[in-house]
């Protein structure tokens, strides 16, 4: 008598999709920045005070209440566009890889150390930046415009507006502009965020405290997102300040990262590389909270109701 088939092999239960773990990246970063845009908005603007030699705000409120007054309520969304623009290039390669990579580098029943996970999240963090650059370029002069006289406002449509542009009346290499301090920007906030938010998660469940849930997520991506921002914000002037300058006559405003830095320093003093330093880790504190918790419920989800696991740690 011939022996029963085998019945068919299933699926790696385990296993996420690479293409779903990047589309799942990409709209957690995109929900969350719908929330948080003013605060980008105002981040930026309060980076680049004091780059006409004066001090346009006293303190964020001082500059959301100016912002409002001055051109509007809705102006607080503008260039909503290209943030959304940005997270769906850079947040989706940057938490796609990320994820990519800690599941490679995880055992059953163990995650990677401290140092593997922050070594995980500068390299998602380096690719996500470059691929993200140009959206990068387009966020920062569209938050900025609006403090500028009118005759020297860019006056960008969208993001689509302005990546065309930019590549017309400046060339490919601007879309790329402040690259290496947004990459060095980009690895520092991903080895912090991305490092600090599973050690900070696995600590919480190992307290028995707290079990996996929304709450959980909620603890430790307010931890991640102080980290964050006290490491990063240095190199976001830097970035934001190069992407933002003007070329006139050939000749650039800053020399690169360290020349921004060390005229923030000489001029505007030490703690002003933490300028805007509330709207930042307001921004960055709700944003690493809803794009964790976001990403968290789609890949619980997906393994419960696609998959059929429950239970399993995805960061």
């Amino acid at each position: 008598m011939a022996a029963a088939a085998a019945p068919p092999k299933k699926a790696s239960p385990d296993h996420i999709p690479n293409g779903v773990k990047f589309a799942f990246g990409g709209l957690a970063g995109m929900g969350a920045t719908m929330f948080v845009q003013p605060l980008d908005l105002v981040k930026n603007r309060m980076q680049l005070s004091g780059t006409a030699g004066k001090k346009e705000y006293r303190s964020s409120f001082h500059a959301l209440r100016t912002i409002v007054a001055n051109e509007g309520i809705f102006s607080v969304y503008n260039g909503l566009s290209a943030g959304l623009a940005r997270q769906a290039s850079y947040t989706t390669t940057r938490l796609g890889i990320y994820t990519w990579l800690f599941e490679k580098f995880s055992t059953p029943g163990h995650s990677p150390s401290f140092a593997l996970k922050a070594g995980l999240g500068m390299t998602a963090g380096a690719v996500g930046a470059f691929v993200g650059n140009p959206t990068e370029v387009a966020l920062i002069r569209m938050t900025s415009d609006g403090r500028l006289p009118l005759d020297q406002r860019r006056n960008y449509t969208s993001v689509f507006n302005a990546v065309a542009r930019i590549f017309k009346e400046e060339g490919v290499l601007a879309l790329w502009r402040g690259c290496t301090p947004t990459v060095g920007r980009a690895m520092v906030v991903n080895a912090a965020q991305l490092a600090t938010y599973s050690q900070a998660k696995q600590a919480i469940l190992d307290s028995g405290y707290v079990q996996d849930g929304i709450f959980c997520h909620f603890l430790s991506s307010m931890v991640s997102g102080l980290a964050t921002t006290i490491a990063s914000m240095p190199v976001d002037i830097a970035k934001t300040r190069i992407q933002n300058m003007r070329v006139i006559d050939g000749k650039p405003e800053y020399k690169g990262a360290v020349d921004v830095l060390t005229r923030v320093v000489k001029n505007e003093g030490f703690f002003a590389l933490w300028k805007g330093f509330t709207p930042y880790y307001m921004r960055l504190g709700p944003h690493t909270v809803i794009t964790f918790i976001i990403l968290e419920q789609m890949n619980t989800l997906y393994y419960k109701y696609v998959l059929g696991v429950e239970g399993h740690q995805t960061l």
